[in-house]
């Protein structure tokens, strides 16, 4: 945690020097940055102050007196409310000038920052600015997206799920067998009968699943999981949905998967898919005695309750 803490105020305070947030005027403007803040909310679509004010998080007192200097401005009109908070706010053609003007000049002075970085920064930088936001929840940011597996995609799930599956005590031998699935995939991947999804939060895996091809018309769901961050937004349940369509336009006749009792939300979710309890044993796979379960979902039910 004390990492993390001190990565995010040297991150703060780099940014602020670098965005030139210190300055009395943003961008050359004679606005203040809350000021900047509040004319871009105002220009895309923030009607109302308290609006402002849950997006920005300011003092009303202080964000009441930036709307002021606005109308004292002639950059915004307001119309009749019950107080003053919730009098719609509107820009006028000067404030809209005003902030079309910085908004130019932000997006120049941007664009400078990064013109001496090769493409392929540029994409890291998004894509670790992307993830920042997300992680940090941060707004305008959607919940989450799924997509087939690429290069890469294997080995951070077999590294994400040997952290995650850490404090259970499986450790190396989890380890282990996930280094194998995942290889085992790609080795041996089969187009049309085969396949992985990622689940990914502003550019971040935030959890996956595959299917592979068992034989004997069964498919075999694996490796399940979802982000501790990620969770509670449907995740699991949307890519064991991905597998049970997949399963049945490919024409298995069912799915298994093998999980353990102690997986309390995998278990949730495999039973909320239609997934029914077949078998319980015992096993010594990850170096104690663990109870592992199987789990079927015979794709005919399904078809039938289409």
């Amino acid at each position: 945690m004390e990492n993390a803490v001190a990565a995010l105020r040297r991150f703060n305070r780099a940014y602020t020097s670098f965005a030139g947030l210190l300055d009395a005027r943003y961008n050359g403007s004679d606005m203040s940055l809350a000021e900047a803040r509040a004319l871009y909310e105002i220009a895309h679509g923030a009607r109302l102050a308290s609006d402002i004010q849950a997006v920005l998080r300011l003092d009303p007192g202080y964000l009441s007196r930036i709307v002021r200097g606005f109308q004292t401005r002639g950059w915004i009109t307001r119309g009749r409310g019950a107080d003053a908070r919730q009098r719609p706010i509107e820009l006028t053609p000067a404030g809209r000038d005003a902030f079309s003007a910085l908004d130019r000049t932000t997006h120049d002075r941007a664009a400078g920052q990064l013109a001496g970085l090769a493409d392929a920064d540029r994409q890291a930088l998004t894509a670790a600015l992307d993830s920042m936001r997300a992680l940090l929840g941060g707004g305008g940011v959607a919940p989450y997206e799924i997509r087939t597996f690429r290069a890469g995609d294997m080995g951070m799930i077999a590294a994400r799920q040997a952290i995650l599956y850490e404090p259970y005590g499986w450790g190396r031998p989890m380890e282990a067998l996930l280094g194998e699935v995942t290889a085992a995939f790609v080795r041996h991947f089969k187009p049309g009968r085969d396949q992985c999804w990622i689940a990914e939060r502003a550019g971040v895996m935030a959890g996956s699943v595959m299917l592979v091809d068992a034989g004997d018309g069964v498919a075999k769901l694996r490796l399940l999981y979802v982000e501790p961050w990620a969770r509670g937004l449907g995740i699991g349940g949307a890519l064991v949905d991905r597998c049970v369509a997949f399963a049945r336009d490919a024409g298995y006749a069912r799915i298994a998967l093998w999980t353990h009792t102690v997986l309390a939300s995998a278990r949730r979710i495999y039973a909320a898919a239609g997934f029914h309890l077949t078998e319980t044993a015992i096993h010594h796979d990850f170096g104690r005695p663990e109870q592992g379960e199987t789990w079927e979902l015979d794709l005919a039910d399904i078809a039938r309750e289409a």
